[in-house]
């Protein structure tokens, strides 16, 4: 059976651009266009923004000469880099391994140009986020700052936690190695979700291809870590100044925030550290704009409409470059703290000195039973005040009949905006809610789930979703997490992630819990094999402790009243 696929090839070079070939320490060179301030000669120097990144440096997927001649028009010049092994760079095409000593070679080699005046700062999202973490772990000294967008440092892992548990593994992680890194070029195909194994039209695209990605045979069946840091991990290195791009909406952010939170327990780090916290996914669609359902407002399919969005995806980057490549302007006068209140009015971004911000407080709600859910059967209810008597709540996961993802893309989850009331009738699906709020109540800050569960399987997911139901009964997400739990029997808090999220009067927030969001996250098969290869199903029943000293609870973070 030969797998449909588009192969996406290297677009022209852009004619704006000065084409190099980097050479590394081991004589691969890399693909490198340059771009200087229009009317400017390669022998006047100043400071670069590097950009290294797998996704064709000429294409329209990451509009680099867009943006390239954006940044020059504040004087800055951009050395855009197809990374190792990708479109028109020469080398093995080999996931995160490679990015350390490359982007020390590629800093070097900047550093010796004409049109460089050695100060470099670098830019850039996702992938090209993490290769500035790379490159902080080089320890070039040219490197003064970096602004990672939508990213982290442990980009790509299935996170194992402290407490035994570890991440639910995203149905991407396999799919994006054999998109990305199979070979130069990028590969566009879809699996088919309802195949079983899972892993079966995988093994059916690279038999149609005629080749295999290396990175995917690392990662599967059984993962070989490799290396990442050869240098040691970035933040054990000389501290940056550092802009962190978080999105409210974005499925990559839990890896971020373990970034920015363990960067806050670092003195020498913490104090370099700038969040700018937006209402945006992955693809930086944002809920101003959201759904898009008009195809001239969608950057992904309308070059004007990317061209459009250049001043909100930019210029912080750039007023930040401002101050610590050129020293125009005092670090002291940026915000540390810039965040987006979800339906917070026409403030615009608020400003703070700290995240979560001054005066905010804990507040928990209680999981508890009550007859209200909506369509009468399971119990569920958020309570200010802990319910004496123990009782208990249950679901049951059916792998034949997973709870489906909401949006048909994880990645851009803001294109279509889903709204999630739909999944409160699902039997499989625990539901919690609130009583609504007399007054706007506002989130900002980490929320949390302190939950006993038991499963009758050898392990189980946990997947939960904080909502806001409006009075219409339509329901929009607010935050969300995921676990898989090998030991159920013990007691875990299940983070889920931060929040910034006005709670308008008269909306009530629900909790969600169940045990499958496929395909965005792969499907446990409720038995004790792996998850790819697993043929069949069988049904597991998870059970949760409510009321008394053991009781779930939800765990929020709330603005003060004044702030």
């Amino acid at each position: 059976m030969n797998v449909p696929f588009e192969t996406v090839t290297p677009a022209p070079v852009d004619p704006t651009a000065l084409p190099f070939r980097v050479r590394m320490r081991d004589g691969v060179r890399l693909a490198t266009d340059v771009y200087l301030p229009e009317g400017e000669s390669v022998d006047e120097p100043g400071p670069t923004i590097l950009v290294r990144l797998p996704y064709d440096k000429s294409g329209t997927y990451a509009s680099m000469p867009l943006i390239a001649r954006y940044l020059t028009g504040r004087g800055y010049r951009v050395a855009v880099q197809d990374v190792r092994g990708k479109f028109r760079s020469e080398g093995e095409t080999l996931l995160f391994v490679n990015e350390v000593h490359d982007g020390y070679d590629t800093l070097e080699w900047i550093t010796h140009q004409p049109w460089s005046d050695g100060i470099v700062g670098m830019w850039g999202d996702s992938y090209y986020g993490y290769t500035q973490w790379a490159a902080v772990a080089s320890g070039h000294r040219a490197l003064r700052a970096i602004a990672p967008r939508v990213t982290g440092t442990e980009l790509g892992q299935v996170v194992d936690n402290p407490d035994g548990t570890r991440d639910v593994e995203m149905g991407i992680h396999l799919g994006y190695m054999a998109t990305h890194y199979v070979g130069p070029d990028t590969y566009e195909w879809e699996p088919d979700p309802g195949h079983r194994p899972l892993i079966a039209p995988f093994e059916e695209f690279f038999r149609t291809l005629g080749r295999r990605s290396p990175s995917f045979d690392v990662a599967f069946p059984e993962e070989v870590r490799l290396r990442r840091w050869p240098e040691g991990h970035p933040f054990d290195h000389r501290a940056v100044p550092v802009l962190h791009t978080v999105g409210w909406y974005d499925n990559c952010a839990p890896w971020h925030w373990r970034d920015i939170e363990e960067l806050a327990r670092r003195p020498d780090w913490a104090n370099q550290q700038y969040l700018l916290i937006d209402a945006i996914d992955h693809e930086n669609y944002h809920l101003s704009g959201a759904p898009y359902d008009d195809e001239s407002r969608d950057h992904a399919l309308d070059q004007n409409a990317f061209r459009a969005l250049l001043p909100g995806y930019l210029d912080p980057a750039l007023d930040f470059f401002d101050i610590f490549l050129r020293q125009q302007g005092n670090p002291a006068d940026l915000p540390r703290v810039r965040w987006h209140l979800v339906h917070g009015g026409e403030e615009g971004f608020r400003k703070d000195a700290h995240w979560p911000p001054a005066g905010s407080r804990v507040v928990s709600l209680h999981l508890g039973p009550d007859a209200g859910t909506p369509d009468g059967d399971t119990p569920g209810l958020l309570s200010p005040t802990p319910l004496e008597i123990p009782s208990a709540a249950s679901w049951t996961h059916d792998p034949e009949d997973p709870v489906p993802s909401a949006a048909p893309n994880a990645f851009a989850y803001l294109q279509t905006n889903p709204r999630l009331h739909e999944w409160s009738k699902r039997r499989d699906v625990l539901v919690f809610d609130a009583e609504p709020t007399p007054a706007p109540l506002d989130l900002a800050g980490p929320v949390s789930l302190d939950i006993a569960l038991t499963t009758t399987g050898p392990s189980t997911h946990l997947f939960a979703k904080l909502l806001d139901v409006h009075a219409n009964g339509d329901a929009e997400l607010v935050a969300h997490g995921r676990v898989h739990i090998e030991n159920p029997a013990r007691r875990l808090t299940l983070s889920l992630g931060h929040a910034g999220y006005r709670l308008r009067t008269g909306h009530r927030l629900r909790l969600h819990l169940h045990s499958s969001d496929f395909p965005e996250f792969v499907l446990h098969p409720g038995t004790g094999e792996n998850p790819w290869l697993a043929t069949r199903g069988e049904r597991t029943t998870q059970r949760i402790r409510l009321g008394g000293a053991d009781g779930a609870r939800l765990v929020l973070t709330v603005a003060s009243p004044e702030h």
